[in-house]
């Protein structure tokens, strides 16, 4: 027996799409005058020949899509706004009939997509776990054996016989994940929906989806935080303008994806110091990340990065601090690090040159903060920009190290590779 779980072949669905013309003020006069024209060109227009109505577009948000899933993955699905994700979802729960295509899925689905989705907002929590077991065929024996520890999954005891309408949106999203995670579906499927919850609460949904795939069954997660698909996934998926760009290992995808202009950016520059960040002493002219030689916005671990700044000094002996802030994907400040050097600047086009050595980051995206400002007089600052730069710090190497045996994901901040010593104190 095959252990393909979903199966989709050229999958596709189309929205027609409607352009609202401009309301401007009709008479009775061109009403008439537009039925006449219209029907004009119907008596006109050849029989069964029908014409392009310019007032409606056709949109594929997904077209030829292929790919096959099987028992026991986490696959991730990743690309920008608008490149198909959550149709894609939606139609794999069957909320959302597919225009053209196959789809062929074994097992029982259960899906969080959107806040309230499968909830009736009039019935109360411990209801709507009943009414949720119900439709993904559980018995009530089944749902109440798992009905404490959904509970205390979502943490909403206090309000188990409240109506549903009533929570707010992280509850919400707390009992929904829960009912959908532990009523046993053979697949599960996840939206960006978690980004409603706080930090805990999602670092306690990605545990608990590593349970759900170790037990052999399925998993599908859209997310834009790639530190998290890469923790969760083994496959990925990158969808683009409805279509499928790649399929394979979670690294291999999310790197092509994060190096393309699809993801972040390695490299910002202006050429016109006039538009360019700064102000009539010091404009900022780029700011790129390099490794091993070239500019990428990939970096692995084990391999030491360098940020360059470089700037138009317009100011004779000046005095100017260059300074950065890395921060991760929830805006957590990582480390700072300045330019105390104090070098008197004439003037001219300069590079500074930010080392950062290897094994020092943790996966996930980083993203700088560029500051310049008067060495003489700190708050006086020049430029500050913001999220100027980001990249992404990948582990190669995770399935040779301990890394595996930790679930894949060494937990932090950043990731030090600090050294150790074992001494014989004394021999028993």
């Amino acid at each position: 027996m095959s252990d393909t779980v979903i199966q989709v072949e050229n999958l596709g669905k189309k929205y027609i799409i409607g352009h609202q013309k401009p309301e401007n003020y009709t008479a009775l006069r061109d009403v008439i005058a537009h039925g006449v024209k219209s029907l004009g060109q119907k008596l006109l227009q050849p029989l069964g020949k029908k014409t392009a109505d310019p007032a409606f577009e056709e949109f594929w948000a997904l077209k030829d899509v292929s790919f096959e899933i099987k028992q026991g993955d986490r696959v991730g699905i990743i690309g920008r706004n608008g490149a198909g994700k959550s149709t894609l979802l939606k139609i794999l729960s069957r909320i959302t009939e597919p225009s053209c295509g196959r789809i062929s899925i074994r097992g029982r689905v259960a899906s969080l997509l959107e806040v309230g989705t499968g909830f009736h907002p009039e019935l109360t929590g411990r209801e709507n776990i009943y009414l949720n077991g119900a439709i993904l065929g559980m018995s009530k024996v089944e749902i109440k054996r798992q009905f404490d520890e959904i509970v205390a999954f979502a943490e909403v005891e206090k309000f188990l016989d409240t109506p549903v309408k009533r929570y707010s949106s992280g509850m919400y999203v707390r009992l929904a994940f829960a009912v959908a995670a532990h009523l046993e579906p053979e697949i599960l499927i996840v939206d960006e929906v978690l980004a409603v919850g706080d930090a805990q609460f999602q670092k306690k949904c990605l545990g608990k989806m590593e349970d759900v795939s170790k037990g052999g069954r399925t998993v599908l997660f859209v997310s834009h935080q790639m530190s998290a698909v890469t923790r969760l996934c083994e496959k990925c998926l990158l969808l683009d303008r409805g279509n499928l760009k790649l399929d394979g290992d979670v690294y291999a995808v999310t790197n092509k994806y994060l190096q393309s202009d699809l993801g972040t950016s390695a490299e910002r520059s202006w050429s016109d110091p006039k538009t360019a960040p700064g102000n009539d002493i010091v404009r900022l002219k780029a700011v790129r990340v390099v490794s091993n030689g070239s500019i990428t916005d990939t970096i692995d671990i084990s391999h030491p990065a360098t940020i360059e700044i470089e700037y138009w000094n317009y100011a004779s002996d000046s005095q100017l601090i260059c300074g950065l802030a890395f921060l991760n994907e929830q805006g957590v400040i990582l480390f700072v690090s300045n330019d105390f050097s104090r070098q008197t600047k004439s003037l001219g086009i300069y590079k500074s040159m930010c080392a950062i050595p290897d094994n020092l980051l943790a996966e996930g995206q980083v993203k700088v903060l560029v500051q310049i400002c008067n060495a003489q007089h700190l708050d006086e600052i020049y430029i500050l920009e913001h999220d100027v730069i980001a990249f992404q710090v990948v582990d190669t190497k995770r399935l040779e190290t301990l890394a595996e045996k930790w679930g894949g994901h060494i937990p932090g901040l950043i990731r030090p590779q600090l050294n150790w010593q074992s001494l014989l104190l004394q021999r028993l």
